[in-house]
């Protein structure tokens, strides 16, 4: 089952998409719903981030080609980071390079787990009865924030617009070995399974809830493979202008486009 956000006259609404065919979402997503009567056509609506979460935390190094191509040692437990939850934007919406830090903009695209329930110190037995779902994303990052003038992750990894979501949740898959790409103007520049992961999702949230309640909604990104822009030969950065594509088999595919921000006239 595919649960999508979208806009229709003005109005945000939640629904089910079946066959690009939109139907009412009937009762709570963190508790029980079906699927109503039929609203619009998918061309007719503006699909939005599936879930405006209350937490986005995100796991560095987890796929193991990844922290090869970085130079980086295969981690012993999951390394955490957080980004702001204001950084959440839209399918085919705007990627923003920001003013103050333009010029080495990094993509990377995640497997996205969408927690059902409030989790607290839970098994990896467990894991599956709290996960309401699966979306594509973009782990956006401004590198020399990240690695250079802040030396941590917290700014470089929360800019505006820096966690493209989407395009919906699908509820219904097995994440252990799925495909997952990276699509730069139509150039392929990852390409992995998810069965590289080092951590394994089960493990992932299990590990999370017991450092840190796990509440409705809470968007985890599981980690990037290889193939980022800053750890390439020749270094690829976004640019004002590029399409950048995530795509994971069994969900679908987030597409952004890349601009300037804009200078403040004032």
């Amino acid at each position: 089952m595919k649960i999508i956000r979208y806009q229709m006259n003005n109005e945000i609404k939640r629904g089910i998409l079946e066959d690009d065919r939109v139907f009412e979402l009937v009762g709570d997503i963190f508790s029980d719903f079906s699927r109503g009567k039929k609203t619009a056509d998918l061309e007719e609506v503006k699909l939005l981030a599936p879930i405006v979460p209350p937490n986005i935390i995100a796991i560095g190094l987890n796929y193991r080609q990844h922290a090869v191509e970085t130079g980086a040692e295969i981690p012993e437990r999951p390394v955490i980071f957080l980004k702001a939850t204001s950084s959440i934007t839209d399918p085919n919406s705007e990627i923003t390079l920001p003013k103050l830090a333009p010029d080495e903009v990094d993509y990377e695209a995640e497997l996205a787990v969408i927690i059902a329930k409030e989790a607290k110190n839970i098994e990896t037995v467990e894991v599956d009865e709290y996960i309401l779902g699966y979306s594509c994303a973009n782990d956006v990052s401004a590198r020399d924030c990240q690695k250079k003038l802040d030396e941590q992750w917290a700014r470089g990894k929360s800019f505006d617009t820096f966690c493209p979501l989407g395009p919906w949740i699908e509820t219904e898959l097995d994440a252990g070995d799925l495909e997952i790409k990276s699509i730069l103007n139509e150039e392929i520049m990852q390409q992995s399974r998810t069965s590289d992961m080092i951590f394994k999702i089960e493990q992932l949230i299990s590990y999370l809830s017991h450092n840190m309640t796990l509440l409705p909604g809470t968007v985890i990104l599981t980690g990037t493979p290889e193939g980022v822009g800053f750890a390439r030969e020749d270094q690829v950065f976004l640019k004002d202008g590029d399409q950048i594509t995530i795509e994971i088999e069994g969900i679908g595919s987030l597409v952004n486009t890349v601009k300037k921000e804009i200078k403040n006239s004032n």
